[in-house]
């Protein structure tokens, strides 16, 4: 990625929304972009499977997993099918697994942090609504910007 969250910010602060800096890069690719799909889930990631295997290739998948610590809701299997996807990243308010297989696999990964309990299977949640956390509302559809100097969030494409 050639884009920097400094230099869009510098050059249209007013179009984005930047994300409280609590988030931690633990995948392999530190800079990523792309348009926005969401899920929202508590302790149990079948809908981020699910998610993963669906969206375009590109995209990033945002969960809000409520910032629970009771579980990961992400681990090396399921950043691998990311990958295999062609997805840019993944960014979670919540907590991931397996973070030696999550730096292998060709995605970014943001979250919180890591724990090493699994989560449950039942399928509850839900897809393609707004989110918010981090300080900011994420729409789907809407673009995320993500490298070493922070998130931005922004309603349109800023990158040519």
């Amino acid at each position: 990625m050639n884009i920097k969250t400094a230099d869009i910010c510098d050059r249209v602060p007013e179009k984005v929304r930047i994300v409280e800096p609590s988030f931690l890069s633990l995948g392999k690719k530190e800079r990523f972009f792309g348009p926005i799909f969401t899920v929202k889930v508590k302790d149990d990631n079948v809908l981020v499977k699910k998610a993963l295997e669906t969206i375009p290739s590109g995209s990033v998948l945002v969960v809000d997993g409520a910032a629970s610590k009771n579980c990961a809701l992400l681990g090396g299997n399921l950043a691998e099918i990311a990958a295999k996807k062609g997805l840019a990243g993944i960014i979670i308010n919540g907590y991931i697994r397996d973070r030696i297989e999550l730096r292998e696999a060709e995605t970014g990964v943001i979250a919180l942090g890591s724990l090493p309990l699994k989560s449950r299977k039942e399928g509850k949640g839900e897809e393609n609504i707004a989110l918010e956390f981090g300080n900011v509302v994420w729409n789907p559809n809407d673009y995320v910007y993500v490298d070493e100097d922070g998130i931005l969030v922004a309603s349109e494409n800023l990158h040519d």
